[in-house]
């Protein structure tokens, strides 16, 4: 298990996280917002426990989102699969969503709800992933959004699968980013690695 907490003046976050059954304990004050991280852990096969506390509504699930994609990043293995994508139909709703786990952001993707479509961007970016999230018909807003958060968890399923033999993870191999600052080494700058 893997926890990262975000404090702010507006916000405080705390996400611990790990791959398991999808069992999940969410405690953001806002009742949506639980509901579909409880979703998200299920259909995503995390262990999951969210605590959070806010000034506004549009804060909360912003720097839930940041948090959840940081702790998500943080778990992904090196074996990973990487890819996945998932079809979800919820009634009259029907939603794709498809997520690489290389290591470069993009989002794309419109849902009814501006700030869960902000959550979901939010998420991709500090998870580090590209996501693609098409709504291919709908027209309950409760039954889209929550099609998008199953789809994308059972798509961070499949990309987070084992696949030991590292083969799809990249053709690149590891690349490593070194910030150098003054033509010196070492001033405090992390190396990263990009996939």
């Amino acid at each position: 298990m893997t926890t990262v907490v975000r404090e702010t003046k507006e916000t405080r976050v705390r996400v611990t996280i790990g791959l398991g059954r999808g069992s999940a304990d969410v405690k953001t004050g806002e009742p949506f917002l639980d509901h579909m991280l409880t979703a998200f852990a299920r259909y995503g096969g995390l262990e999951l426990v969210v605590e959070a506390t806010g000034d506004l509504k549009h804060h909360l699930i912003e720097d839930v989102g940041i948090t959840v994609g940081a702790a998500v990043h943080a778990i992904t293995p090196v074996t990973c699969a990487r890819f996945g994508e998932r079809l979800i139909p919820m009634d009259d709703a029907l939603v794709q969503a498809a997520i690489d786990l290389g290591g470069r952001f993009w989002y794309e993707g419109k849902l009814p709800s501006s700030l869960y479509e902000h959550f979901l961007r939010s998420f991709a970016e500090h998870a580090k992933a590209t996501l693609h999230v098409r709504v291919l018909r709908g027209r309950d807003k409760h039954h889209i959004v929550e099609a998008a958060f199953k789809s994308v968890g059972l798509a961070l399923r499949q990309a987070l699968a084992d696949d030991p033999s590292g083969a799809v993870f990249s053709t690149k191999g590891s690349v490593e980013l070194d910030v150098v600052r003054g033509g010196r080494h070492g001033d405090g700058v992390p190396k990263g690695e990009l996939h």
